[in-house]
């Protein structure tokens, strides 16, 4: 493979890990209904704010999503909401496989 070609290989996979967390999956779909705050997130998720935070740097650094600041708080929304689509093509996935399976084992 030439290297141009492994780059941006590479690129696409740098945003894929970023989302390949259960978290950061929740953290993108809320973002896509609606901006939020790392305190509203922390409370949803159930988890302390710096490990929402790190959450939200890790997709911050793959140009998921991004925070402006209001006040003392730091807003989030996805930079890009199409990503969303991933969901429904994951689902469709998930869908064929137990199809799958199903037919595997027999259903009667």
């Amino acid at each position: 493979m030439k290297r141009k070609t492994r780059m941006r290989w590479e690129a696409k996979a740098k945003i894929i890990k970023a989302m390949a967390h259960p978290v950061r999956l929740f953290i993108v779909d809320q973002l896509f209904q609606k901006s939020r705050c790392v305190c509203e997130l922390t409370e949803m998720i159930g988890a302390d704010t710096s490990t929402v935070s790190k959450h939200l740097s890790v997709l911050k650094a793959a140009g998921i999503v991004s925070g402006r600041k209001q006040g003392l708080q730091v807003h989030y929304t996805l930079k890009v909401p199409c990503i969303i689509d991933f969901f429904g093509c994951v689902e469709k996935v998930q869908r064929r496989s137990v199809k799958e399976q199903m037919a595997l084992i027999g259903r009667r």
